[in-house]
């Protein structure tokens, strides 16, 4: 098989090959092209030692990516392509680096280091593949397998447990038996890594094909990561609109909604908070009152804990404060509040969390809770069209024209303005300068 690579990496390959270098493409672009998808990042390990490899592209932008780990950058026709020197790595005290870094003239020596098998394939224009580990039939039978013993892989780099999840997640690829089972026993070594790392396995993990399943077989690790989800797991919902227990809906609504990570988060954290807040009545049916904010706080505590940014953490906890509303039963006044507070795309979310919420409880209600969900979104379609007054910013008058009615710059004027926006969203008052001069004196007299 013959594939393609872009001229700049052909050109590059050529450069070390003329000065007696071996050279070929490695990681994820063999990968991709081997399953059929675009590549996107073109990587090349080298026989070159790095100031060989410097020397080799001095009529080139190069950059001292990380010399003595054998890495250098080339730029070529605005490509920038990383040049990496066969390594072996030896220690790992810190279970995510290597102690020391040694080059190898050897490509199959780069290969044995890496984390699993369908990324340690290597492709060169002049030989074709090398594919000591079996990758490229691991791609044919879809399975994420560590490169040797995975006791060994995850002991040198813990992230890798979750790079095997992400990659089942996004590849829609089985994990190999050996390699679970490693997962299993070896999770709690996450704790080596980073919150920021943690958190970018976590956002593309959920959002990928398979992200329902990982939740489920690989409950152990999201705990660990998120022991306050734990208790959802067996947490009953005896309730005729319930099939599932609370983890097990959670998994599913996670399936529903769309590969966002705000929104996969979102449905991750949505009902964290039921066990805390369960009843049952005396007929043995379960409650989960208030439920919302107690999965706001939750979701506030991991995110902030993940160091996912403010943004992010506070469009996840909107989300999930105000996910069970009833669309059918809230009005247009009520809307217009909601907009203001949350931001019209945060609450035309809302719908779209809100059918992935009820696509993962009784069938039998799905239809209702649609139909439920389109009066809601015909009223936001009104909103939209009407344009409604629902931000400061949207008030026939501010600050200034206040100021000129003898107003201060001080807490009263605020007072005054938010009151006129309340009022004109709940339609007391037009949003005109002269009405709402007129009402902001007499707020003044007061």
């Amino acid at each position: 098989m013959v594939i393609n690579i872009p001229p700049q990496v052909n050109r590059a390959i050529e450069i070390l090959n003329r000065r007696g270098h071996s050279a070929f493409v490695v990681g994820g672009a063999v990968r991709d092209i081997l399953m059929g998808a675009p590549a996107h990042d073109w990587d090349i390990a080298t026989s070159s030692p790095p100031e060989e490899t410097l020397e080799a592209f001095s009529d080139f932008r190069t950059i001292e990516t990380g010399l003595k780990h054998g890495t250098v950058t080339v730029i070529i026709d605005g490509m920038n392509l990383e040049i990496t020197t066969f390594r072996i790595e030896r220690g790992y005290s810190d279970n995510r680096h290597p102690d020391s870094v040694y080059f190898s003239r050897r490509i199959d020596d780069d290969l044995s280091r890496r984390d699993f098998t369908v990324n340690a394939i290597a492709y060169s224009p002049q030989t074709g593949f090398t594919d000591p580990f079996g990758g490229r039939k691991d791609i044919e039978q879809g399975i994420i397998r560590c490169v040797g013993n995975a006791d060994k892989r995850f002991g040198e780099d813990a992230l890798r447990i979750l790079r095997a999840l992400r990659f089942s997640s996004t590849l829609g690829f089985e994990i190999a038996y050996d390699t679970a089972e490693s997962i299993h026993k070896n999770f709690a070594l996450l704790e080596h890594i980073s919150a920021e790392r943690i958190f970018s396995e976590m956002s593309k993990l959920l959002c990928g094909k398979n992200a329902g399943k990982i939740l489920r077989e690989f409950d152990d690790v999201i705990f660990f990561i998120m022991p306050e989800l734990a208790p959802m797991k067996n947490c009953a919902q005896n309730h005729e609109r319930h099939i599932y227990d609370v983890w097990n809906h959670t998994a599913a609504a996670v399936e529903s909604v769309s590969p966002v990570p705000e929104l996969r988060f979102a449905m991750l954290l949505h009902d964290s908070g039921k066990p805390q807040c369960k009843t049952t009545d005396e007929n043995g049916t379960d409650h989960f009152y208030s439920h919302g904010k107690v999965s706001r706080g939750i979701a506030f505590d991991i995110l902030t804990r993940l160091k996912s940014s403010v943004r992010f953490r506070d469009k996840v906890c909107a989300l999930v404060e105000f996910h069970d509303f009833v669309p059918d039963k809230i009005s247009k006044k009520t809307y217009k509040k909601y907009i203001s507070e949350l931001g019209l795309d945060t609450v035309k979310e809302l719908f779209e969390i809100r059918k992935a919420d009820i696509s993962a409880q009784n069938p039998k209600f799905l239809a209702e809770g649609l139909l439920s969900n389109e009066a809601g979104e015909k009223i936001i379609a009104e909103i939209e069209e009407s344009e409604a007054c629902l931000k400061l910013t949207d008030l026939a008058i501010g600050g200034r024209e206040l100021a000129a009615l003898g107003f201060e710059p001080s807490p009263e004027m605020g007072r005054v303005l938010n009151t006129l926006l309340d009022e004109v969203m709940e339609e007391k008052l037009e949003n005109t300068k002269d009405s709402l001069i007129n009402r902001a004196m007499q707020l003044k007299s007061r």
